[in-house]
């Protein structure tokens, strides 16, 4: 497991905390539009390591 990517996630989710408080819990509008931005590059973060995944697969399968 690459706990590089692990990390990567796991940070980016973390620096959401603040906006989702300010959102759900103080009605902030700006803050939902920081997080819609950051949910699409969590989106593109998971794309990657999707991707990173399957070809991983793919050469160890290959090596075999």
């Amino acid at each position: 497991m690459s706990t590089d990517r692990y990390t990567e996630l796991i940070q980016h989710i973390e620096a959401m905390k603040d906006d989702f408080e300010k959102f759900y819990a103080k009605g902030k509008n700006a803050a939902g539009t920081r997080l819609r931005k950051s949910l699409q590059e969590l989106r593109r973060l998971a794309q990657e390591i999707r991707t990173e995944i399957q070809a991983i697969k793919v050469a160890r399968k290959s090596e075999t």
